[in-house]
């Protein structure tokens, strides 16, 4: 059975806190993060669009978090979504309902997401 990479359900953090970045990573300044996507924060940074209000959500989140997500610029992505690492913490157990299987509990950022396997 192959492994379920947490991070393709979870958008936890692209849903709920600010992406900010030096503003030359736009790629209006010569950097590759689309600027389109983008919005200034202050002189010398930029916000992903979407990431500066009360309930933030990138611009560049696809899907439905804690279902299925992706983001639309993974390879242009900026700095802090490229270099921070995950903090996921995995907790295998048996499932509730049945006595058998495992059920998954993943920690991210304070956030839970549950997934059940047979």
């Amino acid at each position: 059975m192959s492994e379920i990479n947490p991070c393709m359900t979870c958008g936890a953090c692209c849903a709920y806190f600010r992406v900010s970045f030096y503003w030359a990573e736009a790629d209006d300044a010569g950097g590759l993060v689309p600027s389109a996507l983008t919005e200034p924060l202050t002189p010398f940074l930029r916000c992903m669009s979407g990431t500066n209000q009360r309930q933030s959500r990138c611009a560049a989140l696809s899907g439905d978090i804690g279902d299925a997500v992706h983001c639309t610029i993974y390879e242009n992505r900026p700095s802090p979504c490229a270099n921070s690492p995950c903090p996921v913490r995995m907790v295998r157990k048996m499932t509730p309902a049945t006595g058998r299987g495992r059920a998954m509990a993943y920690r991210h950022c304070g956030l839970f997401t549950k997934i059940y396997l047979p």
